[in-house]
């Protein structure tokens, strides 16, 4: 079984618990306006690796994962199930940490091939990292060109099995950061019980100059970076909201 691999990362210190191998793989359905991956667009440029590969990889530098393990992020990992599911199943059988960092926009509940295949693959995850970018559908749809209806169904969906999440959200200036907006998001993970985490991620600018080396152009040219205090306040938003939900329940 090959992956469609963008690029690959040693030694990842934020994608998960501890120090991670990080795979990124091409493809994803979004079209965030923040992103700062647009390589990973599409699968141009992206090579066919094998799922041994990577754990023979890993397991040339197992001394520094102690404490960490496998990482696929993207683009969007959910687009190709059946090596995850290979790889992950390799991974367990070394006794290896295994996460996934997706946005959760390709799942469809309705699509039993996909969804027992899912089955499958959290029998192989310890943790799924689920990018909630907007709570409301429809500013969603301006920040990624996608509803966020499938995204919430996915953390439902994981959370009614027991699967360990971290929620992840950038705060964008003009885009991410209403109060009412926050609260909404921190309501709506007060409804999940198996949220292990919150890192809420003050936007940066830091992919610009890929775009301009891409020659795409870059939406957000003009949105200022977001300061370590203004995520720290989203975040305190979104735990009122999570408190209320819980508190009330």
């Amino acid at each position: 079984m090959y992956g469609i691999v963008h690029s690959r990362e040693s030694f990842g210190t934020v994608d998960g618990p501890g120090v991670r191998y990080v795979l990124f793989l091409g493809g994803c359905p979004l079209r965030c306006l923040y992103c700062h991956n647009p390589d990973t667009w599409t699968g141009e440029g992206c090579e066919r690796v094998e799922a041994e590969e990577i754990i023979r990889e890993y397991k040339k530098n197992k001394a520094f994962y102690r404490n960490g393990g496998i990482t696929v992020t993207g683009g969007e990992p959910l687009l190709q199930l059946d090596f995850l599911i290979e790889l992950f199943a390799l991974a367990k059988k070394e006794g290896i940490h295994t996460c996934i960092d997706t946005s959760g926009a390709v799942f469809d509940r309705d699509n039993r091939v996909q969804t027992e295949k899912l089955e499958r693959l959290l029998g192989f995850t310890d943790l799924i990292m689920l990018d909630i970018k907007h709570i409301d559908g429809e500013k969603h749809k301006i920040l990624t060109g996608k509803g966020n209806e499938n995204i919430l169904e996915f953390a439902r969906f994981l959370d009614a099995r027991g699967k360990d999440v971290w929620i992840r959200h950038v705060v964008v200036e003009g885009y991410t950061d209403d109060e009412n907006d926050l609260f909404a998001l921190g309501e709506f993970i007060g409804e999940l019980k198996t949220v292990k985490a919150l890192d809420v991620l003050p936007y940066h600018t830091l992919g610009v100059a890929k775009y301009d080396t891409l020659g795409i152009n870059y939406p957000l040219r003009d949105t200022p970076s977001c300061s370590k205090e203004k995520a720290a306040w989203a975040r305190g938003k979104i735990m009122d909201g999570l408190a209320k939900k819980r508190k009330n329940k």
